[in-house]
C-alpha cells in the first residue's frame, strides 16, 4: 500500500465552501480524537498481550513509517538519504534493543549510519557530506529514539512502564490542549509554533505532574513525589520535541510531515514529542523504579 505524501498543497482560504474549520487550535478534533482512540488501541492490546513481540512489531512500523515521511521531506531540501539502510537499520534497532539492550542499540546504530555511507558511495560525490548528515539525522532521530520504547518494554513491568511514559507525554498533549485553548494569550514561541502558549505550557506541566504522580503510586506503588519529578521532566523533553519538529518543518516549508492520521497530520505529527521523552523516560524509570 502506498503512503501518503507529505501535504504540500496550499489549505483553502478560510470560509471557503466546503472547508471544515478546524477550531481555534488548529485541529479537525472528532477526526483527532477518533484517530487518537485508535492509536491507543493499537498500542495498548498487544502491549498488554501475551504475545509482547507484536508490540515490537508496531514499533518497527512507526519506526518505519516516520523514517519514510523524514526522508520525503529532507529531499525538499535537496538531501538525498539511502532508504534502504535506513529501512533496515531503523527495524533492526528497535528488535536488538529488545532482544538483547541498550548496547546492542547502539551498535546497531552505528552500523546503520555506516551503511547509510556505504551505500551513498555509490553515487557521484556531490552533496556525499549532505546526504550523509541527513542519513545520520534521520538514524538517531527516528529508530534510534524508538527504540528506547522497546527498552522499556524489556523488563517483566515492561508494559507498565510503556504506559507510564506514553501516557504522561499524552497528558503533557492533551493538557497543554485544553489550557491553551481556553486561557493562551502569550505566545511561547511565535515564530516556531504560534499556536503553543505559555498558558499551554502550564497546562502540560500541572497535567504531567499530576499524573507522573498517580501512576508512579498505583503503577508502581513508589513515592508520588518521584512521580512529579518525572513529570516535569517529561513536559520538558515532550515541549522541546514538539517545537523542535515545527522547527524542521518550518525549515522545509511544509505544514505537516504526512497525511496518514486525519486530524493529526503524519506518524511524525504524532511521534514527536515521545521521540526525545523516551530516552529521558527509559533513564528516570530505571533510577526511580526497582526492576522486579
Amino acid at each position: 500500500m502506498e503512503i501518503p505524501s507529505i501535504e504540500t498543497a496550499p489549505a483553502p482560504p478560510e470560509g471557503a465552501p466546503g472547508k471544515r474549520q478546524p477550531g481555534r487550535a488548529g485541529r479537525n478534533l472528532p477526526a483527532a480524537i477518533g484517530v487518537g482512540l485508535a492509536l491507543g488501541a493499537i498500542i495498548t492490546v498487544p502491549l498488554y498481550s501475551p504475545f509482547r513481540w507484536v508490540f515490537i512489531g508496531v514499533l518497527v512500523a512507526a519506526a518505519t513509517i516516520g523514517t519514510y515521511e523524514i526522508v520525503q521531506s529532507l529531499r525538499r531540501l535537496g538531501a538525498l538519504p539511502p532508504v534502504p539502510p535506513l529501512m533496515l537499520g531503523g527495524a533492526v534497532m528497535v528488535v536488538m534493543a529488545y532482544r538483547e539492550g541498550a548496547e546492542a542499540l547502539f551498535l546497531a546504530l552505528v552500523l546503520t549510519v555506516l551503511a547509510c555511507l556505504a551505500w551513498r558511495m555509490a553515487d557521484p560525490a556531490e552533496g556525499f557530506l549532505r546526504d550523509v548528515a541527513a542519513s545520520t539525522f534521520t538514524a538517531a532521530y527516528v529508530p534510534f529514539l524508538a527504540s528506547f520504547c522497546a527498552l522499556l518494554a524489556m523488563p517483566a513491568d515492561g508494559p507498565r512502564r510503556v504506559t507510564a511514559f506514553i501516557a504522561v507525554v499524552v497528558c503533557s498533549d492533551v493538557g497543554g490542549y485544553a489550557a491553551g485553548v481556553l486561557f493562551g494569550k502569550h505566545p511561547m514561541a511565535p515564530s516556531v509554533s504560534p499556536k503553543k502558549s505559555w498558558e499551554g505550557f502550564a497546562g502540560s506541566a500541572v497535567a504531567c505532574m499530576l499524573a507522573g504522580a498517580i501512576f508512579f503510586w498505583t503503577l508502581f506503588d513508589v513515592s508520588p513525589l518521584l512521580g512529579v519529578v518525572y513529570g516535569l521532566a517529561v513536559v520538558g523533553t515532550a515541549t522541546l520535541g514538539d517545537l523542535g519538529e515545527s522547527m524542521v518543518k518550518r525549515d522545509i516549508g511544509i505544514k505537516d510531515m504526512g497525511t496518514l492520521l486525519p486530524g493529526h497530520g503524519g506518524i511524525m505529527d504524532r511521534l514527536d514529542s515521545l521521540l526525545p521523552t523516551a530516552p529521558v523516560a527509559w533513564l528516570l524509570l530505571a533510577a526511580f523504579v526497582p526492576y522486579p
